[in-house]
């Protein structure tokens, strides 16, 4: 028996070694999965990564990651993965596709999904890896792409405690803070929630800033005043100063990614029964922006729905002319 245990202890001694040399996998090098690769990198882990996108590879591999051709020859090379990804698909094509992790005969490994998709498509990833022994992570990101690359998003994560806690050093390179929120889903649960709340408070802050344009107010001196406000929000904070400058480019995230994340929340609160009628409403601007043209610009421009409703013309990128309005007296 004491033998035994001595084996074990060191399995687990050389598994935190093999942690300790900072090394991990990452699937997905998009906005979000790249920024994460940057932070990661500069802080000292040896990253490899895999992407479908040739030019996210070159950015990857120019910041000084490594490329490698699958997710199964990421499983065989380091004890951690986290995850990127853009749909459903893409996830169980990672997961449990022909070069999927499941695939690679590595147990013990640590995946971790940072991805906001709906909640039956990570429990279905979970299974899969559980079949192979590996432990799947649901630990979504809240911020926006220039958060993430600040390395100011909040991980929320959820799943089995001890690997949680194991991938604390990979938190907080990529983010300020991270919570453990119990049971594998509850990190999707939360991240719904706080998109539901992203969705309000960027509608408020783009129709704020078409009110003070229509009210003839210099929109830097109006953004000055209310940052730091009580009635200021992150979104005022973060997307305020493109809303000044009615400039949307290059996005953090854009309108037709935003309405991806619209349509989890919207089958969440369906499941649930839970009317939400100031979401329901703010929702509308992100759909009459796809319409207008906006949907691969920054959801800032959420404020140029507003501009519009309100009669005011529109403003090229870059501009920060604020044409006389006319006042009803």
């Amino acid at each position: 028996m004491p033998v035994f245990r001595w084996g074990i202890a060191l399995r687990i001694r050389c598994k935190i070694d093999y942690v300790m040399k900072k090394k991990l996998g990452l699937v997905g090098l998009g906005i979000m999965g790249g920024a994460f690769a940057r932070n990661l990198l500069s802080k000292g882990f040896e990253v490899c990564g895999c992407d479908s996108s040739d030019a996210a590879k070159s950015r990857f591999s120019a910041a000084g990651g490594e490329v490698v051709a699958t997710a199964a020859e990421l499983a065989a090379r380091v004890p951690i993965i986290l995850l990127s990804l853009p749909s459903a698909s893409a996830l169980a094509e990672v997961t449990e596709g022909r070069q999927g992790i499941a695939s690679s005969g590595q147990p013990g490994l640590i995946v971790i999904e940072a991805s906001t998709l709906p909640l039956e498509a990570k429990l279905r990833a979970r299974d899969a890896l559980a079949a192979s022994g590996q432990i799947l992570l649901d630990c979504p990101v809240s911020g926006t792409g220039a958060q993430a690359a600040a390395a100011d998003v909040v991980v929320f994560a959820s799943g089995d405690s001890d690997a949680i806690a194991q991938c604390g050093p990979i938190f907080t390179a990529i983010g300020r803070r991270y919570v453990d929120l119990g049971a594998f889903g509850a990190g999707m649960k939360v991240k719904i929630i706080a998109n539901h709340l992203v969705t309000i408070h960027n509608v408020a802050a783009g129709e704020a800033m078409a009110f003070a344009r229509k009210a003839g107010l210099d929109l830097r001196t109006v953004h000055e005043a209310l940052a730091d406000s009580a009635g200021t929000s992150r979104m005022f904070q973060i997307r305020g100063p493109q809303m000044v400058e009615g400039r949307y480019e290059p996005p953090t995230a854009t309108i037709r990614t935003h309405l991806k994340d619209l349509s989890i929340i919207d089958g969440f609160a369906d499941s649930l029964d839970m009317p939400l009628p100031l979401y329901t409403a703010a929702s509308q601007h992100y759909h009459s922006g796809l319409v207008q043209g906006y949907g691969e610009l920054d959801t800032a421009s959420v404020c140029a729905v507003s501009e519009a409703l309100a009669g005011l013309s529109k403003r090229g990128a870059g501009s920060d002319d604020v044409p006389e309005p006319e006042v009803s007296r």
